[in-house]
């Protein structure tokens, strides 16, 4: 399968099946994936990879977090910008209102949002977690290259039959996460991802986002 094929293919996948994926996999996944590229070849990246009885308590840890502060904790690194301009608005106001739809759930209906987004705290039912780590230290230029790392890895997932999900959600309880994993005070933990087998019958896994055309984000001058 081709790069451009796996590119078109991967997507959020939001339900998974219960089949396990063992720690030989994910090192496997990992060993593939540490080939991304990084600017002076810093490896700007940390990954600390969950299951069992260990993503169940990071479940628990996250639940727990949210049901004191259902906002989630007061963060430096906000998901999106607090005003968010077009057309980045609009894009995300019609992948969330196809997401809903998909899942049955109307505007109106908050707890039944409020349940969808605690899905993100369980990984969607995946049976591994994964953690992403950076140090404090470094700049815009090297949070890029963590993020063609887990590109990198949702790509390798994805020619191996594996699915993923890259959650930002996780950022809600940032700090929580921090001290659980007892994390050096100059590490910053970014996000997480999913990892596991798509439920083919979940009617959410067929959501597919639309992209721009290039038209819309690219210009060619000089040809």
């Amino acid at each position: 399968m081709s790069v451009a094929e796996l590119l078109q293919q991967r997507t959020s996948i939001r339900a998974f099946t219960d089949q396990s994926v063992d720690a030989a996999t994910v090192h496997a996944l990992l060993d593939a994936a540490r080939w991304s590229p990084s600017g002076g070849n810093l490896q700007p990246w940390q990954v600390i990879a969950v299951a069992g009885a260990e993503k169940a308590a990071v479940e628990r840890l996250a639940t727990e977090t949210l049901l004191r502060n259902p906002a989630g904790e007061a963060d430096e690194f906000p998901i999106y910008p607090a005003a968010l301009g077009e057309p980045y608005r609009t894009r995300r106001y019609q992948v969330g209102e196809a997401l809903y739809a998909l899942l049955g759930v109307p505007r109106e209906d908050k707890a039944g949002r409020l349940r969808a987004l605690a899905r993100n705290f369980q990984f969607f039912g995946a049976p591994v977690g994964l953690f992403f780590v950076i140090d404090r230290s470094m700049g815009h230029g090297q949070w890029a290259h963590l993020g063609m790392f887990m590109q990198s890895l949702a790509l390798v997932a994805q020619e191996r039959g594996l699915s993923t999900c890259m959650q930002e959600a996780w950022g809600m309880v940032r700090q929580s996460l921090h001290r659980h994993f007892a994390l050096a005070e100059d590490q910053v933990l970014y996000c997480g991802m999913a990892l596991g087998h798509a439920d083919p019958q979940a009617p959410v896994n067929q959501l597919r986002s639309e992209r721009a055309p290039v038209e819309a984000f690219a210009r060619f001058q000089g040809f």
